[in-house]
């Protein structure tokens, strides 16, 4: 399975698992490499340059095969320029930027043999990639988990659209759990998928509590949520408790400050590394409704490519 994404990201198979706020550490990332997808490790969700630093060299230490670093530069109050140096000085093969402008990252990155990957939302941002030097976009559809595009905008209607509108190679992000997503996401025109939520149900996740992981598997068509809208910056997560709240709250208009503790950090770990789901919330894509075990990452990779070959026979009848 040969598209442009292998080539330049130097995998196997047109998969690259998401950037995932505090799960995406080595344990996972160097499964996914290993399985012949790209595997990321989360930069910004670690305390220090020399935590990242860590970090990769605890990858290395896991597989000897390419990998990326995520930079969530717009989910943070904190720069993001150290931590970009030093994915440069360890050569890192590939960095990703999510969540703000990658105008920042990229310009850092111009001149070093490093690939990159932007996420967008819209055409306009994977144009505006493009310019800005990106080798490929991953466009999200309002299906994903996590943060999202401002519009409700699905990922079927999406991606052909910005396939349409950019040279560059495009992955398919949004609702994609098992090799049938995979074989739409190619069929649409991109040249690759890009997974969050599924490889969070897997046994190399191994920093997500099991009451999250549970909930993942329990999802049905009313699982999930979409928050934040009110600050502009819609996410969507596992309906419980903690999100009903918010929700409440942001009907109330009470802004950002009214919203701050109910939408941090540690209310993000309290529920996905503590299991603690009154006293917080965990991204969760709309894709969850497909995923029913938690398989390792090899049992995953493999079985999406036996799905995606039956479905590619199915297309030569």
């Amino acid at each position: 399975m040969k598209t442009r994404i292998t080539e330049i990201f130097k995998i196997k198979y047109p998969i690259i698992q998401g950037g995932l706020a505090y799960l995406a550490y080595a344990e996972l990332a160097a499964a996914v490499s290993n399985a012949g997808a790209l595997g990321q490790i989360t930069a910004m969700s670690l305390e220090s340059p020399e935590a990242l630093r860590n970090e990769i060299l605890k990858v290395r230490n896991l597989t000897n095969k390419p990998f990326g670093v995520n930079f969530a530069i717009g989910q943070y109050n904190r720069p993001f320029e150290q931590m970009v140096e030093v994915a440069i000085e360890e050569k890192v093969e590939v960095i990703s930027v999510t969540g703000g402008n990658p105008k920042g990252v990229l310009e850092m990155v111009k001149g070093h043999p490093i690939k990159t990957l932007v996420l967008v939302a819209a055409k306009r941002q994977a144009q505006k990639a493009e310019e800005l030097g990106a080798d490929a976009v991953i466009v999200v559809g309002h299906e994903g988990g996590g943060h999202l595009g401002r519009s409700d905008t699905g990922t079927i209607v999406l991606t052909p659209k910005v396939v349409d509108s950019v040279s560059i190679p495009v992955v398919a992000s949004g609702g994609i759990v098992d090799g049938r997503g995979l074989m739409a996401g190619l069929a649409l025109g991109a040249e690759g998928i890009e997974m969050g939520t599924r490889f969070i149900a897997t046994k190399e996740c191994v920093h997500a509590h099991p009451v999250y992981k549970q909930a993942i598997l329990d999802a049905d068509e009313n699982a999930t949520v979409v928050i934040k809208r009110s600050l502009g910056a819609p996410a969507r997560a596992i309906k419980n408790s903690w999100t009903d709240k918010i929700l409440e709250l942001e009907e109330k208009e009470v802004g950002y400050e009214g919203l701050k503790e109910y939408i941090s950090g540690r209310a993000n770990r309290n529920y996905i590394y503590d299991g603690k789901a009154d006293l917080g919330f965990g991204w969760v894509g709309q894709g969850a409704l497909g995923i029913q075990d938690l398989p390792t990452v090899q049992e995953l990779i493999d079985r999406m490519m036996i799905e995606a070959e039956e479905v590619k026979n199915k297309w030569s009848m």
